[in-house]
């Protein structure tokens, strides 16, 4: 696969190594986009879709949410999957028994611990300790894998947030979560933070990493809390969910392995397909120029790079075949006599050299017209007229 990856020497004093897990929160905190409903087929087709590109672990759903939620952990749970399914509740014993009833055998339990959350909702630092520790209680009496999920901890006040987590472990969490829910850390105090998280829970609690893209990022968190000892990063396909979106794990699978050495179970080579059949489903598009997702990522339009696209590691940071797409060149205003001699090769149109002068004006001129590109169709018309 490093033969697939053209990114030079520059990284290599600071390659990771190693392997990092992938949980992945789409059908819960990624529905959680404005005006994205999914109901419980179109979830349990995107967990099998999930499956197949080699998450580790989905988190099915928040089942005291809906019927509908309810419905879908119920169907994803025995799907068969091989990935882990996960539920997520809050420390409230409502949402508990629910997990309890479903047969969920792991869990993420979320409670808030930030001073503002806790000031929101009008509870005390003691009440809600005493919460999660009788959660995590709970959780590890009925046999659920619990992994305790302090929302807002990126605003904690560092004395209370030691104390939520320790307490959380000794009362029955087997994992800890460091959330960012605003997306408000930058990459170096996520990295400070998990670093510390690390030590104080020990070294066989795992750690994981929830990041949000409010500041763009996401993607360089996920990174640093890798580097400072997080085994799980969570994150959501298309990077979908509330306000700026979740951390987007295709563009982490591929940040991590291409720039660090970390290796995942992610199949980047559908993670393309994947990700435009979840946004099929919940009805969004995405930026064409996204990275890993999108659309014209290997389009190329410029005279300048058309020159070279016979030399992919000249113009690419990776290959195409990594994501299991295809290049091509396009037509347009910022085409170059190359563009028109492998367009027109690529047609199987026959465009002597000295006619591709005149085409290639032609081709601008349109492009110009038009305020975007010369489609195939047009440039066979274009040859056919005489360019």
């Amino acid at each position: 696969m490093s033969d697939l990856i053209w990114t030079g020497a520059l990284n290599d004093p600071f390659r990771l190594g190693g392997s990092v897990g992938l949980y992945d929160t789409t059908l819960r905190d990624g529905e959680q986009t404005v005006g994205v409903v999914l109901d419980p087929d179109q979830k349990l087709e995107i967990a099998r879709a999930l499956d197949e590109l080699g998450i580790d672990r989905i988190e099915a759903g928040f089942p005291r949410v809906s019927d509908d939620d309810r419905r879908a952990v119920e169907l994803i749970t025995a799907a068969g999957l091989r990935a882990e399914v996960w539920g997520f509740s809050r420390a409230v014993p409502a949402d508990l028994e629910a997990l309890v009833e479903l047969g969920v055998r792991a869990s993420v339990i979320e409670s808030p611990i930030s001073d503002l959350k806790l000031d929101a909702i009008g509870v005390s630092r003691e009440t809600m300790l005493g919460r999660i520790t009788d959660a995590m209680r709970f959780a590890d009496e009925h046999g659920i894998h619990a992994a305790f999920f302090g929302v807002d901890s990126t605003r904690a006040e560092l004395g209370f947030y030691e104390q939520v987590y320790r307490g959380a472990v000794e009362a029955g969490a087997k994992e800890v979560v460091v959330v960012d829910t605003l997306g408000i850390a930058s990459p170096e105090a996520v990295a400070e933070l998990v670093g510390r998280t690390v030590e104080w829970v020990g070294p066989d609690v795992p750690v994981h990493f929830h990041g949000h893209n409010d500041f763009g990022v996401a993607t360089a968190s996920a990174v640093a809390a890798v580097r400072a000892g997080a085994t799980w990063v969570q994150g959501t396909i298309n990077g979908m969910g509330e306000r700026a979106g979740n951390a987007d794990l295709g563009e982490i699978a591929l940040a991590l392995r291409a720039l660090y050495g970390v290796e995942s179970n992610l199949r980047l080579d559908r993670i393309r397909t994947v990700s435009e059949r979840v946004r099929e489903l919940s009805g969004y598009t995405l930026a064409p120029w996204k990275p890993v997702t999108g659309e014209t990522l290997f389009r190329r339009e410029s005279g300048a790079v058309a020159s070279q696209f016979h030399d992919p590691p000249s113009i690419e940071p990776y290959s195409s075949q990594l994501v299991a797409t295809e290049r091509g060149i396009v037509l347009g205003k910022k085409s170059g006599l190359d563009s028109i001699r492998i367009k027109a090769d690529e047609l199987g149109l026959d465009v002597p050299e000295e006619r591709r002068a005149d085409l290639l004006a032609s081709v601008k001129r349109l492009g110009a017209e038009k305020h975007g590109l010369v489609s195939d169709d047009e440039f066979r018309m274009l040859v056919a007229e005489g360019g």
